[in-house]
């Protein structure tokens, strides 16, 4: 009896799930129109001007992108961290620490995927490709760009170990934050900065109609960018 009453119970919550989903359908609003005709003929730049589009429009965390990576089980793995730059060679930047999950990841397999999704223009942007570790000046100088807060919790590294107490954490980075008013320049020894060269990279544009805009980029030889257009 026990199990039926709990499955009645679990059919009942799935229901209301679904109405929940139901009625908030996806994209069901005016959107900003997108004619890839007239987009340009490198990624980058279309990209930057999608960005900064987000941001005129307030969108909340604008850079951050859910990268996602695989284990060695060859098992895909996701997290939302923060863009630091796309530079003019195609490359997107973000940072790690290398002991932390996505580092030994990408250690090991050095490819990733990253999706970035503005809601408020119904746009995602999906970059995939292989990843490199930027020499160490190059981490180094990103670490010190970061505020002392961010730096803090940096030195506290252990980044996805089990935690046995919020007040351990809460320790721990008190301790980070005195150890850098008295030695300021001090710079986190995993501290790692990853760039994902593009290989391809798509936008896609939402239409409350369901006639969405897919546009695709892959990279050819000597960094030549063809481009066409997806079904929805």
């Amino acid at each position: 009896m026990r199990n039926e009453r709990d499955g009645a119970g679990g059919a009942g919550e799935e229901e209301a799930v679904r109405r929940l989903l139901a009625a908030r359908p996806v994209m069901a609003r005016d959107l900003p129109p997108f004619d890839p005709a007239g987009a340009p003929g490198d990624p980058r730049a279309l990209f930057v001007a999608w960005l900064a589009e987000a941001a005129d429009a307030d969108v909340l965390d604008a850079g951050a992108v859910t990268l996602s990576t695989t284990d060695g089980d060859g098992l895909p793995d996701a997290r939302v961290v923060a863009l630091r730059d796309v530079d003019t060679r195609g490359r997107w930047v973000f940072a790690s620490d290398e002991g932390s999950p996505k580092g030994r990841q990408l250690a090991a397999v050095p490819a990733a995927a990253m999706t970035f999704y503005w809601p408020a223009q119904g746009r995602q942007v999906r970059v995939r490709g292989p990843v490199e570790r930027a020499a160490g000046e190059v981490a180094e100088q990103e670490f010190m760009s970061r505020s002392p807060l961010s730096r803090a919790a940096g030195l506290v590294a252990r980044q996805s170990e089990p935690l046995a107490s919020p007040g351990d954490f809460a320790r721990a980075l008190a301790d980070a934050r005195q150890r850098l008013a008295e030695h300021p320049g001090e710079i986190a020894p995993g501290h790692t900065v990853w760039r994902l060269r593009a290989t391809a990279v798509e936008f896609w544009q939402g239409e409350k109609g369901r006639g969405h805009v897919r546009l695709r980029y892959e990279r050819g030889e000597a960094d030549h960018w063809s481009r066409g257009l997806l079904w929805p």
